[in-house]
């Protein structure tokens, strides 16, 4: 049973850093191609990073040059560090498995100086 455990959100002042991390089970996660989303109050959903493979991450305008997405498929985490966050990066955030419809809890991203 594939599930999906974010945490590290929190408040955060603009221009600073966070690091999400997203603990997976229920699979192999070396296998799949993982993301991170998020989703502001009253927007849709969106995606803003994700693996390609093993060497490219692809990576929403939005966020290119700010967060790293990263994985260490030993111990089935995945990662998303975020610097020099703004105040449109407030959302709540998930990870995926880009494959399959499942949608952990989140973690919720408030920048607020």
């Amino acid at each position: 049973q594939v599930q999906l455990v974010e945490s590290g959100g929190g408040l955060v002042q603009p221009g600073g850093s966070l690091r999400l991390t997203c603990a997976a089970s229920g699979f192999t996660m070396s296998y799949y191609q993982m993301g991170w989303f998020r989703q502001a109050p009253g927007q849709e959903r969106e995606v803003i990073a994700f693996t390609i493979d093993n060497s490219r991450t692809w990576y929403a305008d939005a966020v290119r040059g700010r967060f790293t997405l990263s994985r260490d498929n030993a111990k089935s985490m995945v990662y998303l560090q975020m610097n020099d966050v703004n105040f449109e990066d407030t959302a709540r955030y998930y990870c995926k498995r880009i494959d399959y419809e499942y949608w952990g809890q989140g973690t919720q991203v408030t920048v607020s100086s």
